[in-house]
């Protein structure tokens, strides 16, 4: 299990498959209060013939270090990583907040990205009536409570209860003052008006019953890329975890060449 210190924090990370293998590493960052085994069947798929990277983010998971105030500071973990093991280009695929530091990373650093892959994540942040009431009460609420509610809506409806509950119980691991640091940092999100400046190949996948990041607000930022291919799947925030197949045939068909 490597690990890397960068700027008061320790990343653990994965790196798998052949160095020599086919394409650009294959770089996967997961979300808010996640961690890098959101990426399971993905790393195991695609880590027979290709380079597959995957993180902890600072205070997540494995890795220790305090919560990031910015996006940005998240995306400079990312190029710190991959700059320790040489990866010049690579296609970059994030998950949620995870999109928004690879968007981040696409927009600062646009040679390191050879294709950008954006999993329920979206380009701004927008909130429903709901959801800013939720921000509002946030903070007079017991943090697991927090934790609790937004966990429970990331599923769509129908989604084994059991298996949420020990989705909640493992973001409630994640420590307070990431989890709220890191959702400050969400909530400043906002790079929509300047989609137009990411010239690679993008892939939006998005679930269907996203009452997280709506898919309204993620064809926004499709609309804005110039390159953009939209795939909807039926699910909900948490696609890695609940059509891991589907999410991970869409990510196939989009980095096989077409003939």
């Amino acid at each position: 299990m490597p690990q890397l210190d960068v700027d008061g924090a320790t990343l653990t990370y994965d790196d798998e498959g052949p160095r020599d293998g086919v394409g650009a590493p294959l770089v996967f960052v997961h979300g808010w209060t996640a961690d890098r085994h959101r990426w399971d069947h993905q790393l195991e798929h695609f880590s027979t013939g290709r380079r597959v990277i995957r993180l902890d983010l600072r205070g997540h998971g494995e890795s220790g270090g305090a919560g990031s105030r910015t996006i940005e500071d998240l995306a400079r973990d990312v190029l710190a990583l991959l700059d320790h093991l040489e990866v010049d280009r690579c296609v970059l695929v994030g998950h949620s907040m995870g999109g928004m530091i690879a968007q981040t990373i696409a927009l600062s650093h646009p040679g390191r990205v050879e294709r950008l892959v954006l999993v329920n994540s979206i380009g701004r942040m927008t909130y429903s009536r709901g959801r800013g009431l939720l921000m509002a009460v946030s903070t007079l609420v017991p943090f697991k409570v927090f934790v609790a509610a937004n966990i429970q809506r990331a599923f769509a409806p129908g989604y084994p209860r059991e298996e949420i509950r020990a989705f909640v119980r493992a973001s409630a691991t994640t420590p307070r003052e990431v989890v709220m640091t890191c959702y400050s940092a969400m909530r400043a999100f906002d790079v929509l008006d300047r989609a137009a400046e990411i010239r690679v190949p993008v892939l939006l996948v998005h679930g269907y019953h996203d009452v997280q990041l709506p898919v309204r607000q993620m064809l926004r930022l499709a609309k804005a890329c110039p390159d953009a291919t939209v795939r909807i799947i039926d699910a909900g925030h948490e696609l890695p975890v609940e059509k891991p197949a589907e999410l991970t045939a869409a990510l196939d068909a989009f980095l096989t060449p077409k003939q």
